[in-house]
């Protein structure tokens, strides 16, 4: 079966740039690499634009495939082998990157690295939550050494470079298999990676150029904020390494309970107890808020388990203007300890409404008694 054009396979021009043949070749691997595409042909196709590429990516052999086509004898392109892998294993460290994560080519440990990020957690009260707060915390983390300012070295010294690695923190080992020339590279064990080496330790911070300090950090606790929320603080987290960019810290914010007030959103809900005679009569009661007490209305014939609203008596919108309501409900308490005076007047009350309390009315255990005995 004759071979297709390695232009088409890649779908490209004959002119195209070394950019657009690596971009079409990336788009091209994803889509059929067998741990992604699961048709019985895709591993072929993968292979074939694996080979294509490995030709019009080589400015000498694409030079040569313009030249001669597949007839080219001097190159061995036409035999779908893997090829030279060298260092940068001849095109798959594209594919490990995609697939794995840059797997396929190592760090370099003298690059600059980011920081690790932080977690705090911080309890903060009810109404702290409501309207917000600003603390000082501090935290465990590690700085720069401020003796050898970051070096590890002895003041007034310098680390040297690693005469084993050359200052890559890595070593090679080259095999030469019939597949190839292939590349193992391993940590120096001379630096440890590092690529440098460091003659004369900082006696502050013992080498490393980092120490842990205790820091003072300003928090400003947004108004609304809720239990579980996280909070990013920029660059507070661990510093960086060669160079690189700070971690951040998180602070995981904890609200404590309140002993009156519930939460649900952004409003708020409370129980508030009325008497037999403010529930039947009406009245007018004081209703603690976040803000202070407030005056709230009864009107005459309250039920047990009715809600009022306050409006605009709630917790402040985190994202967004004004703030959610209170929800007051009512418990009508039943009145205990009765004198005899009020006994008598709640019998009267009972006979002017037309009910019986004693006689031959039958209680309501008597009913379930009955119930219970399928009468």
């Amino acid at each position: 079966m004759s071979k297709r054009d390695y232009y088409e396979v890649l779908g490209v021009s004959k002119d195209a740039s070394a950019d657009e043949i690596k971009k079409a070749y990336r788009k091209l691997a994803r889509k059929y690499h067998p741990d992604v595409n699961k048709s019985p042909d895709a591993e072929e196709k993968f292979k074939e634009v694996k080979e294509a590429y490995d030709v019009l990516s080589d400015s000498q052999k694409r030079a040569n495939y313009d030249q001669f086509g597949h007839a080219d004898p001097g190159q061995g392109f036409g035999g779908g082998g893997f090829g030279d892998f060298g260092g940068d294993f001849g095109g798959f460290g594209d594919i490990f990157d995609m697939f794995f994560g840059g797997g396929g080519r190592r760090r370099n440990p003298n690059a600059p690295q980011q920081g690790a990020d932080l977690q705090y957690t911080l309890e903060i009260e009810f109404k702290d939550a409501a309207f917000g707060i600003e603390k000082d915390i501090e935290i465990p983390r590690e700085e720069t050494c401020d003796q050898c300012h970051g070096t590890g070295a002895k003041p007034g010294t310098q680390p040297e470079e690693c005469s084993v690695c050359h200052g890559t923190g890595q070593q090679e080992q080259i095999q030469n298999t019939p597949f190839g020339r292939i590349v193992n590279r391993r940590i120096c064990q001379n630096c440890q990676g590092t690529g440098k080496i460091i003659r004369e330790k900082c006696s502050k911070c013992h080498g490393s150029g980092h120490m842990k300090v205790r820091s003072k950090i300003h928090l400003k606790i947004p108004a609304g904020v809720d239990d579980g929320a996280r909070l990013r603080v920029a660059g507070k987290g661990e510093p960086g390494r060669n160079g690189g960019p700070p971690g951040d810290l998180y602070v995981l914010i904890r609200v404590r309970p309140h002993d009156f007030f519930k939460r649900d959103g952004d409003d708020v809900y409370c129980e508030v107890p009325l008497t037999f005679v403010q529930a039947a009569l009406g009245d007018e009661v004081e209703v603690p808020t976040l803000d202070g007490k407030v005056k709230l209305k009864i009107p005459p014939g309250t039920q047990t388990g009715t809600y009022f609203r306050i409006k605009g008596k709630g917790i402040t919108r985190l994202r967004g203007y004004g703030r959610g309501d209170q929800h007051v409900q009512v418990r009508v308490v039943t009145p205990v300890n009765m004198t005899d005076k009020q006994k008598e007047l709640l019998k009267e009350f009972a006979e002017e409404s037309g009910e019986s309390i004693h006689g031959d009315q039958e209680s309501f255990f008597d009913k379930m008694k009955r119930a219970f005995r399928g009468d």
